[in-house]
């Protein structure tokens, strides 16, 4: 990818168009905090609020399409976008306002992340919304972020359908974008040091692997936008697209291994968007 053409003091923009999260853990919160982290500057579109915790999503209000739309005209006519991360749409009238409004270019990719169903297991876009993605936003997005289930209902698959990761990845890629697929621990029993493998599929290539170490622990909640967010930061800043991600992969990595500890909420906690103070320093 190009660098945007920014002045060397002036960091990139990337725009996050997605629902908030009164938790503070996925959504824009994940979104921007992690920009923030990577050194670019987050603007966002609300697209919906939600009441939401740890445990699970209580409430949803959808922001009616012209009001995103209109938030869109307000940053692209203002900001100077190097990239754009997508999340939870909610509906296909938003995911139409996207496409239209917000395609993928060589010099401003669109990373979407197909939020269908969260971590608590509420579900955050029905089959309208799906056939949408595949008619109106993946024929123009850059990079899609789908893990297996998403990759499924994308494809028209059924929850239980036997095929690997690895073909899920090659046969959405035919829909036009680029595939990133995340995936979970490796499945050997006897791998010493498990893994995860993501599947990243260029469209007409073969799908290629890509590993990672698997964290294990249950405070994971908005490791998804969280991973999808840092791979448009690093767009943003002008890496390849196998360099994104797999510096993507790291970020996120490191930021599960330093909340795995922690106690928050009294379910699937937060992923880290936060870094420790210098020794000595003081908040």
């Amino acid at each position: 990818m190009t660098p945007h053409p920014t002045s060397p003091l002036t960091p990139p923009v990337v725009l996050s168009v997605a629902g908030t999260d009164s938790g503070g853990a996925a959504g824009t919160a994940a979104d921007l905090t992690t920009f923030a982290a990577l050194a670019v500057h987050g603007a966002c579109v609300v697209t919906a609020v939600t009441a939401q915790d740890t445990t699970a999503v209580h409430a949803v209000h959808a922001v009616p399409p012209a009001v995103v739309a209109a938030q869109v005209d307000a940053v692209v006519g203002d900001l100077p976008l190097a990239a754009v991360k997508t999340g939870m749409l909610g509906s296909p009238a938003v995911v139409e306002v996207v496409g239209e409004l917000l395609p993928g270019t060589p010099t401003r990719p669109l990373v979407v992340d197909p939020v269908l169903v969260a971590t608590s297991g509420a579900v955050l876009g029905d089959a309208a919304v799906v056939a949408a993605y595949v008619d109106a936003l993946l024929p123009v997005a850059t990079v899609v972020t789908p893990n297996v289930d998403e990759a499924r209902a994308l494809l028209g698959r059924a929850a239980d359908d036997p095929t690997p990761a690895r073909d899920l990845a090659g046969d959405l890629a035919l829909l036009g974008p680029a595939v990133l697929l995340t995936g979970g621990p490796d499945p050997r029993d006897d791998a010493p040091d498990p893994c995860c493998t993501d599947w990243l599929a260029l469209p007409g290539a073969e799908p290629r692997p890509l590993r990672h170490p698997r964290v294990a622990t249950r405070n994971d909640h908005g490791s998804g936008c969280t991973y999808a967010s840092a791979l448009a930061a690093h767009l943003a800043h002008g890496a390849s697209l196998a360099t994104a991600a797999d510096r993507a992969a790291a970020y996120t990595t490191r930021q599960l291994v330093r909340s795995a500890p922690w106690r928050l909420g009294r379910g699937r906690g937060p992923v880290a968007h936060v870094h420790p103070l210098p020794t000595g320093a003081t908040p």
